[in-house]
């Protein structure tokens, strides 16, 4: 019991720290959040927990297979991952906001969690990520150790982006006008524009 609740709480500090770092779902999480609501930016977040949950699988599994095969596909994934980027950004700039900015549109939800998860997957960095942290720390010790990390890793990256949705909702949303809106979608598209043209000449 001890072992698995350490176990537990390795893979939810590993949850939070793959998450935490601003990229191309970070920016995409706050734009959201602030355009269309909390719970639109907290599914966009969960599409990427989910990715992360299922690399974490890999990993945790030592599924060598499926990791050399993402890995030698790098640069396709790269290519499809970029364009995705690109057309998100490009899409993001040129969108107009609502007329009120507080109104919270009510379609869409589960286009927005597909997007991030889709973007997620797509990153061949993040199974090496993985890879690194669990074969430098040498997690596996137990024949279900495997699932609790897993779990730990998902309810990490779960529990990130509730905060960070959450929070930048709380704070910042009631505040914005239409002026700043517009800008919030011009910085964030060329923001996500420029990871997908890194993401393609990487």
């Amino acid at each position: 019991m001890t072992e698995n609740l350490n176990l537990f709480l390795r893979g939810f500090i590993i949850g939070i720290s793959i998450a935490a770092p601003v990229g191309p779902i970070g920016v995409l999480c706050i734009r959201r959040t602030l355009t269309d609501g909390k719970l639109k930016g907290f599914l966009s977040g969960m599409g990427a927990a989910s990715a992360d949950m299922v690399y974490g699988a890999i990993a945790a599994f030592g599924l060598t297979l499926v990791t050399d095969l993402l890995v030698e596909n790098a640069l396709w994934l790269k290519l499809i991952g970029g364009s995705f980027l690109l057309y998100l950004g490009i899409k993001t700039f040129l969108e107009k906001p609502a007329e009120q900015a507080a109104q919270v549109k009510q379609s869409g939800y589960f286009g927005a969690y597909l997007s991030t998860f889709f973007l997620t997957i797509t990153n061949p960095m993040t199974i090496l990520s993985f890879a690194a942290i669990f074969a430098g720390t040498m997690f596996i010790g137990t024949s279900n150790s495997p699932l609790v990390i897993v779990a730990g890793v998902f309810l990490g990256s779960a529990c990130w982006w509730l905060a960070l949705s959450f929070g930048v909702g709380f704070v910042v949303r009631g505040r914005l006008d239409q002026n700043r809106m517009i800008w919030i979608n011009r910085i964030s598209g060329t923001v996500i524009t420029v990871f997908g043209i890194v993401a393609l000449l990487s």
